[in-house]
Parts: structure tokens; sequence; C-alpha cells
């Protein structure tokens, strides 16, 4: 069985999670701290990151989020996620990089470092004005977002896609962080509300980042 090697508030492994939940794929989580650079680990990706996908009985090791998406498309015909046309498949692509590119460096990395890495790692206070300057940020991308869902059934067309799975992944860390001000982004909220409900998103629900605890509305599928 495949071996998913990750930890609770990446939200790149997150999206793969989600991605193999959606196309039925069986895999086992392994926690993997990228910071406290294991032996093991390092073998599997001399780039340190994760998500890893590992299965030791085939030996065949996937790296990068992206990559081991674009695997799973090519190799699980169920649930397809980069599809339609030429021009809808770009434009799936074009909004997959905005989230994994920009929204994780506007938002969600500045909330894990504020958040996560200096309470866990550092053993520092967050700053005020980093902190504010994210949330400033996802106002921005949820903006955009809304326009997109006020012009589309999905983010990027007429269908659920690998950019949908991809938002829902930074945005569910982010909010996780407290980062999120859902006020004045009811399009959005109500998308994100209708991902909160799939089978694929619960486990992420369910799941806690020890001595970091999300606000009372995480979880709840109808906030």
């Amino acid at each position: 069985m495949w071996r998913l090697y990750q930890f609770p508030l990446c939200p790149f492994s997150r999206k793969v999670r989600l991605l193999l939940s959606e196309k039925g794929v069986a895999y086992e989580l392994w926690r993997e701290n990228p910071w406290e650079g294991s032996d093991e680990f390092w073998a599997l990706n001399p780039a340190g990151r994760t998500p890893v996908l590992h299965d030791p009985d085939k030996k065949i090791t996937l790296c990068d989020s992206r990559a081991i998406c674009e695997y799973f498309e090519e190799t699980v015909d169920q649930s397809p996620m980069i599809n339609g046309t030429v021009k809808e498949r770009a434009e799936i692509r074009r909004l997959i990089a905005l989230f994994d590119e920009n929204f994780f460096a506007d938002v969600t990395a500045p909330l894990l470092h504020e958040r996560m890495k200096k309470r866990l790692i550092l053993r520092q206070p967050p700053d005020s004005r980093a902190l504010a300057q994210a949330m400033k940020m996802a106002h921005g991308h949820l903006d955009y977002m809304d326009y997109l869902i006020d012009t589309r059934p999905w983010l990027a067309g007429s269908r659920m896609s690998l950019a949908d799975l991809a938002a829902a992944a930074q945005i569910s860390v982010a909010d996780y962080l407290g980062g999120i001000d859902w006020d004045g982004h009811e399009q959005t909220k109500g998308w994100y509300s209708v991902f909160k409900s799939r089978p694929s998103f619960r486990p992420l629900l369910s799941e806690r980042m020890e001595v970091i605890q999300p606000p009372s509305h995480y979880a709840d599928v109808n906030a």
C-alpha cells in the first residue's frame, strides 16, 4: 500500500490526500516533520519536503504534490481532476499554480511560520504585523475566488477539478490557523462549505496539530 509522508498542516499533502480519496486510492498516513530531518525521509526525498508517496513493495517513490497528482491523473481513470479541452486543462493548471505558489507564499506560508514554526520550533511569539499582512493578502485572494465562483460552477469551469482541491487545501490550513476572515466572501464561503461536506474532506477536519487548536468554526460544515 502507498505510504503518504506528511504532517497535519502541510497544504500540499492535503491536496494529495483529497485527490487520492476522490479517486479511491488506498494509502496510509505516515507522520513526517520535515524540520526534524530524519535520514529515512531525506533518502526518499533529497529536497526534504512533504508530501512524499512511497510504495515499498513496488519500490516507487513520488515527490512533489503536482508530480504526485499528475501521476494519478495518468494512472487512475476514476474521477478525473484535470479534464476537459486543452484550453480547460490549461485553466485548471493555471489556477493550481496560483494557489500552490501565490496563495501559499502570500497567506499559508506566513501563517505557518508565525502560528506553527515559531511556537513549536523557535519558541517565539508570533509577529502581529505579519499575521495582519497575511490576512490582508487572504482577502485579495478570496476576492478573486468570489469572482470566479460568480462566473463558473467551480473554480476552473463547469466541473470540480484539481484547482478546487488545491484551493481547498490551502484555505483549510489558513482557516485552521485563524488566518481567514470570511466576512464579505459569501461566494467562496459557500463553495468551501460544500467542500467541507465531501467525504474526502472530513478526515482533514478531524485531524489536529499538537498544541495548536483551530477556531471553533473550523470543522463546522455549516460555518
